[in-house]
């Protein structure tokens, strides 16, 4: 299985695109606040960039908010 966590600030819109389609579907995974410092400084150690929403897959980051629905919706078969 996959490990999976989203890094998202609570002020971003694009992040909140991300979150409101994960309540939409009942998608669960672990959420990381970049208001958190270790949250933040994890994604700028693994992601080496500070843009969010930010997808982790195995330590793996992906970005932009379209791409990470459309992964999530793959991965646990709903509808994007």
């Amino acid at each position: 299985m996959e490990e999976l966590a989203l890094y998202y600030l609570p002020t971003c819109p694009y992040c909140m695109k991300v979150l409101q389609f994960m309540e939409a579907n009942g998608i669960i995974i672990d959420l990381k606040s970049t208001t958190e410092p270790e949250a933040k400084k994890r994604l700028l150690e693994v992601g080496k960039m500070n843009q969010v929403p930010c997808l982790f897959i195995n330590g793996e980051a992906l970005y932009e908010s379209d791409d990470i629905i459309a992964y999530l919706a793959k991965r646990f078969a709903v509808k994007a």
